[in-house]
Order: C-alpha cells, then sequence, then structure tokens
C-alpha cells in the first residue's frame, strides 16, 4: 500500500474511532440524565380543587374559617378567607399548613408533643404547635399541605381533611 493510501486508512480509521467514541459518550450522558429524578409538584388547579373543597366542607358547617394552600417548601399558593372568619386566622392558617409541609406530618403532631411536656417543639423553626394543618401527598411524596384556621382545633383539622380528600379524587 502506498503512503497516500495508508494516510487516508489513517484517517478514516481515526474519523471512525472519534464518532464511535461520540456515541458512547453521548449514551453516557443520555443515561445520566435519564437517572436524574423527576419529582410531582402541587399545581395551582390542584391547590385551588383543595381549598375548594375544604370551603365547600366549611361552608355546609356554616363556618367562616381560613384556608391555606402552601407547597412542599412551605410557600403559600391558595389562600381563601371565608365570610366572618377572623383576621387573625390568616397567619395562622398559613403557618398551620407550613408545618405540615416542611416536617411532612401533620401540625397536629406538635400539639401533642407539647401537651406531653415536650415544650422544646415549641423552638423548631417554621413549626406552629397547633391542629389543623395537613400534608398533602401524591404519589408516596409530599408535595403541599392545607392549613385551616378559625374554629376548634379539630374542626379545623376535619375541613382540611376535606381538602386533603380532594386531591385523592
Amino acid at each position: 500500500m502506498n503512503p497516500a493510501a495508508r494516510r487516508l486508512v489513517s484517517l478514516v480509521l481515526l474519523a471512525q474511532l472519534a464518532f464511535v467514541t461520540w456515541v458512547v459518550l453521548s449514551a453516557s450522558a443520555t443515561q445520566a440524565e435519564e437517572k436524574l429524578p423527576s419529582k410531582p409538584y402541587l399545581t395551582l388547579a390542584a391547590a385551588r380543587r383543595v381549598a375548594a373543597a375544604a370551603e365547600a366542607d366549611a361552608t355546609k358547617r356554616g363556618l367562616g374559617v381560613v384556608i391555606a394552600v402552601v407547597d412542599e417548601g412551605g410557600t403559600l399558593i391558595v389562600l381563601e378567607r371565608l365570610d366572618a372568619a377572623q383576621v387573625a386566622s390568616v397567619d395562622v392558617a398559613i403557618a398551620k399548613a407550613r408545618t405540615a409541609a416542611i416536617f411532612r406530618r401533620p401540625s397536629r403532631v406538635f400539639e401533642e408533643q407539647v401537651k406531653n411536656g415536650r415544650v422544646a417543639a415549641l423552638a423548631l423553626p417554621g413549626a406552629s404547635a397547633l391542629i389543623g394543618g395537613l400534608p398533602l401527598e401524591y404519589g408516596g411524596r409530599v408535595i403541599g399541605a392545607v392549613g385551616v384556621s378559625g374554629d376548634a382545633p379539630q374542626v379545623d383539622e376535619d375541613i382540611a381533611a376535606a381538602g386533603v380528600a380532594a386531591l385523592t379524587r
């Protein structure tokens, strides 16, 4: 084989090697991207559905409460202040919802801890030790929470539960 033909064969082989390397690296990058987790999130439409169901339950009971729906980080998405709801319940409902979202458990847990003598629970950053906040779950993950304030603690939680049920329908 003459030197020019050898160079041509070498260049072709080098080009093929570069192409195969590119294909392998591209496939590896694609596989790495595919392994990144995806997670569900609470949409505005779903948050509105939760709030509407809680509002319907409160209205059926003839109660004026505040309903707060937050995302998984505790950021407010929807707030409903029903007629006759006290102004102070706005911040309380948000705090209950935020507690349930960021701690991924009902806010009731913290009130029960305090009642049982664990007053240190009051010092947890972002925790509101009041019944009425419930996490919203989808696919085994907490994606947000609903908090209700304005009536007796158990009633607030029951109204929040009506909102939670709307998410699973």
